[in-house]
């Protein structure tokens, strides 16, 4: 599950310095960080809109654009995949409720 991720981290990254007149990546990047978690959290919010309607197809659909934008924001931000990954698999088997209860 995590290659499909790890491949569009490494075409995102690929993307940094290309032109943004042809690559929707670059001109997302190119705008900054601030703009690329707008666009994330657009996304998310189509994709609770989605859930909400009940439309697995579409939820679908919303939900890979969610991940695309969530990487393309941690890519702004210098942020690899890996860490995030790492902070998920500390986390694992850990209580949610404990997990919120030690922040």
């Amino acid at each position: 599950m995590t290659d499909i991720l790890s491949r569009l981290e490494a075409t995102i990254a690929a993307r940094k310095g290309a032109d943004p007149s042809t690559s929707w990546t670059a001109k997302l990047l190119s705008q900054g960080p601030e703009k690329t978690a707008e666009k994330f959290g657009e996304e998310a919010v189509e994709a609770v809109i989605e859930a909400v309607r009940g439309d697995p197809a579409r939820l679908t659909a919303e939900a890979a654009d969610v991940l695309y934008h969530l990487l393309v924001m941690l890519a702004a931000r210098d942020v690899p995949l890996s860490d995030v990954l790492s902070e998920l698999e500390r986390r694992e088997g850990t209580s949610g409720v404990d997990e919120k209860a030690s922040r």
